[in-house]
């Protein structure tokens, strides 16, 4: 029978939001999937936009490569926006990667959990 726990996003401190450093891939990392075959996380983070002008954001979900890797590209994140859904339970696992990066350093921020299944 398989398990849930809440995880906190690897790339978080204590359950902060991880601020978006990376101006191009790869990106700051948001999150490391567990490692193996047997147990997924499943993803689930917003990202708020903190500058009063519009910005762009795109998350490299398991590798760097375009388009394959690309679950969200070069979306658009209004000024001042509150927390806006960007990934909504998709799994990874085998130690794969997510990272962010904007078209601005240091004024996107990313927050959520992640949702271990172990089998």
């Amino acid at each position: 029978m398989a398990t849930y726990s809440r995880q906190l996003l690897s790339g978080s401190t204590n359950g902060r939001a991880i601020l978006v450093a990376a101006t191009a891939t790869p990106g700051t990392t948001i999150h490391t999937a567990v490692s193996g075959t047997t147990s997924f996380d499943e993803i689930y983070a917003w990202a708020t936009n903190t500058d009063t002008a519009t910005l762009t954001l795109t998350i490299e979900f398991g590798g760097t490569t375009d388009p394959n890797d690309l679950i969200v590209k070069t979306l658009t994140l209004p000024a001042n926006s509150p927390p806006i859904p960007v990934l909504t339970g998709q799994v990874l696992n085998g130690a794969v990667v997510c990272r962010a990066f904007a078209g601005t350093a240091n004024l996107i921020i990313i927050s959520g959990f992640v949702n271990r299944i172990a089998g």
